[in-house]
């Protein structure tokens, strides 16, 4: 599986320096856009988490920004430039609930008592955009494909969760993933 966007840094529109109409809370909760490419032919579910390592030395853990689980490959378009790649559109993570209500989307680091600021759905069950507050930090987007739904995950799931069901899934997920930057 192959994972790529437009862009190496993430644009403002999705970041730190989104608009006050493209925030909730203060937060950035426009996602910004991806492809996948190349997915094994049985798969028929994608799921992912979008991370931030570089936030450890900043608050003591990873920074989990979005994760999503059991979304059906045919519920998405393929790109009009590449029509072997599906496209996630940006503000993907807004749109997803009333589009394919089946796929689930899990608790970002907002949702920690470490940090315990946030209890609005619309920004701790959903993308949660970069906001680095030391310098420029590498953002880690990781999608896996399974042939079936990951069982026992409901909206709000934990990342570790995600993980679990990943491994307990009875096969082997394809798996690819990029790195993006996002500016302090």
């Amino acid at each position: 599986m192959r994972i790529s966007a437009d862009f190496t840094v993430v644009p403002d529109d999705f970041a730190k320096a989104a608009a006050p109409e493209y925030r909730t809370g203060g937060v950035p909760v426009i996602s910004f856009p991806f492809y996948v490419d190349a997915i094994d032919p049985e798969v028929r579910y994608l799921h992912w988490a979008l991370t931030d390592p570089d936030s450890i030395p900043v608050c003591g853990f990873e920074w989990i920004h979005w994760t999503v689980a059991n979304l059906p490959i045919d519920a998405l378009m393929y790109d009009f430039n590449d029509s072997h790649a599906l496209s996630i559109p940006p503000d993907f993570s807004r749109q997803m609930p009333a589009m394919i209500p089946e796929a689930v989307q899990g608790r970002n680091s907002s949702a920690s008592h470490f940090v315990g600021r946030e209890n609005d759905p619309a920004v701790i069950m959903r993308y949660n955009g970069p906001q680095p507050p030391d310098k420029d930090h590498e953002y880690h987007l990781c999608v896996w494909g399974t042939r079936r739904p990951l069982g026992g995950l409901n909206q709000g799931f934990w990342l570790n969760e995600l993980f679990h069901a990943l491994r307990d899934c009875g096969e082997s997920p394809d798996q690819g993933g990029i790195f993006v930057t996002g500016r302090a």
